[in-house]
């Protein structure tokens, strides 16, 4: 290049040169601005995160969210629409808003793309999906949650720093028992004065050193009954007969079959372990034409790993389609369901402490597994054509996670690490047999285990097969409230934390509290306590309760139930005559243990599960002290969900009397006559409770025989 002029003499060129040697100035000769220090610092981008920011936000707060995650929401947007949750009457303050928002969404006819809101019906889990009266929606399609939790960081104005992730090696400087500031990969660094870890995974909480615990405590540590190995309770999603575990039925020295953990259990039913229940990912789906993207076959696609499945199909299996639930818009939310299903059965259990990379691995695999189960059944020759025929009708909704090939984002962490505070609540805090002095919200679901791993045993003729281990359904009874102490650390190890998803709970405990709506509750509780703990310059560990929940009974939370119902237990010797419990009947098939009625027998009920685990009967035996006639009464648990044609079989002297019952009466002492019969010695009485054909649940509490003169 030539000049005119020499550079040196053009004014223009000495300004340049001057802005030149003041840029290139060392760094400590120009002010820098510190980045700032937040009053409260959100690591995660889970429901729980954006429920707290928001509540931080309300409280005159400063406050930033450093998501690991490009989208908001975890679970709650990731696929799972069918709302977990027992009793909708506890759900309050912001997680009932978010639901609230929800409804509002469907109010407006152009959120209704696919299907009439009038085509959709109003059918959810335990409750009605849309409730005019209540103005909360709890079943959705994953995008639409999403827009909700966007619409908070517009509303609120949310700082939130996503694709950002923790240092968990040096992220984290602590000083007195204090977190300062945390790091992430990026170098970033963001101070605050209180910390809030709202992962599933609980990262933040162990980066700071706080203890924590992850796999199944004995029974024997909490004095618990479900905890632990558990062979015994696990009744439901198993293989409805003895299917053989072995790649040449019969030889064991042909290999297993894959997915079939080549381990024994790992002690009696009841002992601890560090094993977690399944993942997997909660599907949108849908059959409409227009919005349907047929399943992918995924790189890598080994029609071998589903061997075990299609063997249980060829054996008559017919549970492929149980867990189909309806969202809005002709779309479903996917769950598992059945022996081999989504559940990803013993392929985690390293992810709570796995670096990054593994998790990275292991969230691959699981989706590699889910998509080939899904080609599987809708393409290969060895599944029955009825069930492949009806598969490939459904495919991927196309207008669903978008950015990620029409796969949820999010991965189903049922669970990873748990925090271990001073306060560790287990299943008695559940059953209300220890007290909760310091609520901050309530669960109500059941404490639900899915399986931990597929192995291999023997009947009693030395035959093998396979059984699922792990599966625990059991309803705590009626909404309990969670204590404050479970979602704060030790006070000799942070002060400054909280911990509203990992809480401090056990295996069981957390299978109820591990629910998207409590993650909301604990979240709006946690930012709260945080606040407070700024305002009063104070441990969050000092917090004074009265504080705290007049602030969360004034913001609308649930704290406690007391006034409501509680059940009436009755023992059967209580009753005149002779009593048989279900505990004592002799059963076939899937019966699963409740005790959520408000009035029962013994110590609770089974029922059916409206059947969707196939064929199950009952039959209660009575040993009469003598001959004669006695009136037989049926012990009910009534509800409009009961069935109203229960097939009843009565063995008496005269033959065999079949009656189609009503469960649904109401009567005196929930007791219901099924007349007179005459007994004798050479004719056993018995009453055997079955579910053919029957247009309701099943129902199992106690059968009463009362002699008649």
């Amino acid at each position: 290049m030539s000049f005119l002029i020499p550079p040196s003499a053009n004014p223009a060129y000495t300004m340049r040169r001057l802005l030149a040697l003041f840029l290139a100035l060392p760094c400590a000769l120009v002010a820098e601005t510190p980045p700032p220090t937040y009053d409260i610092v959100i690591y995660g981008g889970t429901s729980a995160a954006i429920i707290a920011a928001v509540q931080a936000k309300k409280m005159g707060k400063t406050v930033i969210v450093i998501s690991p995650d490009k989208h908001l929401g975890g679970l709650s947007s990731g696929g799972l629409g069918f709302t977990d949750s027992g009793d909708k009457s506890v759900i309050g303050g912001l997680s009932r808003d978010f639901y609230h928002r929800v409804w509002q969404t469907y109010q407006q006819p152009s959120a209704w793309k696919h299907e009439a809101k009038e085509k959709f019906g109003n059918k959810g889990q335990g409750t009605v999906a849309m409730d005019a009266t209540e103005r909360t929606m709890w079943i959705f399609e994953p995008s639409v949650a999403e827009k909700v939790f966007e619409d908070y960081v517009k509303e609120f104005k949310l700082t939130i720093e996503r694709n950002e992730w923790l240092d968990r090696a040096h992220g984290v400087e602590k000083q007195d028992g204090r977190i300062l500031a945390i790091t992430t990969l990026s170098k970033r660094r963001f101070a605050g004065r209180m910390f809030i870890d709202a992962t599933y995974e609980g990262d933040l909480m162990a980066a700071a050193g706080v203890s924590y615990t992850f796999g199944r405590e004995p029974n024997v540590a909490f004095d618990e009954t479900l905890n632990g190995i558990q062979l015994g309770h696990a009744k439901s999603h198993q293989f409805a007969g003895k299917v053989d575990p072995y790649v040449i039925e019969g030889d064991p020295k042909s290999g297993l079959l894959p997915r079939i953990q080549d381990i024994p259990v790992g002690g009696q039913d009841g002992a601890g372990d560090k094993k977690i229940q399944a993942y997997n990912f909660r599907m949108c789906l849908t059959k409409v034409a227009a919005n349907r993207v047929e399943f992918p076959q995924p790189p890598g696609y080994d029609p071998k790993q589903y061997a075990l499945l299609a063997r249980a199909l060829a054996q008559g299996a017919t549970h492929v389609f149980g867990k189909f639930d309806l969202i809005p818009n002709a779309k479903t939310d996917t769950n598992n369901h059945g022996p081999f299903s989504t559940d990803n059965i013993g392929m985690n259990w390293d992810y709570p402490d796995a670096s990054y990379e593994r998790r990275r691995e292991i969230i691959a695999e699981h989706r590699q597994y889910q998509q080939g189960y899904l080609y599987f059944l809708a393409n290969d020759a060895s599944v029955p054509a009825k069930i492949r025929e009806g598969f490939a009708q459904w495919g991927l909704a196309k207008d669903e996670f978008t950015d990620n090939g029409h796969w949820p984002h999010q991965i189903y962490v049922r669970e990873a690490r748990r925090m271990t505070a001073d306060v560790v609540v287990n299943e008695n805090h559940l059953k209300r047999k220890i007290p909760t002095p310091r609520s901050v919200g309530m669960g109500s679901y059941n404490m639900d285990s899915h399986n931990v791993q597929r192995i291999v045993v023997k009947d009693a003729d030395g035959k093998a097969y396979v059984r699922n281990e792990g599966d625990v359904q059991v309803n705590p009874g009626r909404p309990y409230p969670i204590e404050y102490g479970s979602i704060i650390p030790k006070k000799d190890q942070c002060t400054n934390l909280l911990v509203p998803v990992c809480v401090s709970c056990t295996h069981i405990a957390y299978g109820s509290i591990r629910m998207e709506p409590v993650f909301m509750i604990l979240g709006q509780s946690a930012a709260t306590a945080a606040s407070l703990a700024i305002d009063q310059k104070i441990a969050v560990q000092d917090v004074a309760y009265a504080d705290l929940s007049a602030k969360l009974l004034a913001d609308g939370q649930v704290l406690d139930r007391a006034a409501g119902p509680k059940a009436i237990r009755r023992e059967g010797k209580e009753l005149p005559g002779i009593t048989v419990d279900d505990a004592d009947a002799k059963v076939t098939g899937t019966w699963t243990e409740s005790v959520a009625s408000t009035s029962f027998i013994g110590t609770g009920y089974r029922h059916d599960a409206k059947g969707e685990h196939g064929p199950a009967t009952a039959r209660f035996e009575a040993k009469l002290s003598k001959p004669g006639k006695y009136e037989i009464f049926l012990a009910l648990v009534p509800n409009i969900n009961r069935a109203t044609n229960a097939p009843v079989t009565i063995a008496h002297a005269g033959g065999n009397t079949v009656l189609k019952v009503n469960l649904r009466d109401k009567t005196a002492n929930n007791l219901l006559s099924l007349g007179v019969y005459t007994f004798d010695a050479s004719h056993p009485a018995s009453v055997t409770i079955g579910n053919q054909d029957a247009d309701g649940y099943i129902v199992i509490d106690a059968v009463n025989w009362v002699p008649k003169p």
